[in-house]
């Protein structure tokens, strides 16, 4: 089962959530596992082309090479930036783990929870905002929500704030 690790990181490229990437390569990725960053776009943004095929269900598992591809990416409407693509691909030869994409649309709390179900993943790491406490009641923590819900562990990376 060791060989069969899935571990995710929920990715949208913001500070918070490539320290949460930084994080699980360094504390939980060993050798042989998978790594797989989840990414939630809006539920709009997948209206038109071959997106609307993986509208329900996710795109399908994106390898690193097409991850790394500025042209592939765009038809998913994704733009990953450099320092990202940089970390996984130092972590992927440096670590010999893995690396796959999986791009879901949607509410990011329940696209999340399906990834964790779906795929399935062994182990989640994501960042968090830092919302204070009235912006969390009317926005809601998308990493509480996960973390109440979630089937699997899940270890929540705190912001700098």
């Amino acid at each position: 089962m060791d060989a069969e690790r899935r571990i995710g990181v929920a990715v949208d490229f913001s500070p918070c959530s490539k320290k949460a990437l930084k994080w699980a390569i360094d504390n939980v990725a060993r050798k042989g596992d998978h790594l797989i960053l989840v990414i939630v776009r809006p539920a709009d943004v997948y209206e038109h082309g071959e997106m609307q095929l993986w509208g329900v269900t996710g795109s399908p598992l994106i390898p690193l090479p097409e991850f790394s591809d500025a042209h592939i990416m765009n038809k998913y409407e994704v733009k990953p930036d450099a320092e990202t693509v940089d970390i996984v691909t130092t972590a992927a030869s440096q670590k010999e783990i893995t690396v796959l994409v999986k791009i879901y649309w949607g509410d990011a709390r329940e696209k999340i929870i399906e990834a964790i179900d779906k795929i399935p993943l062994s182990f989640l790491v994501m960042g968090n905002r830092g919302l204070g406490t009235l912006k969390r009641v009317i926005m809601g923590s998308v990493s509480n929500y996960v973390v109440n819900n979630a089937h699997c562990p899940v270890t929540v990376v705190k912001s700098e704030t």
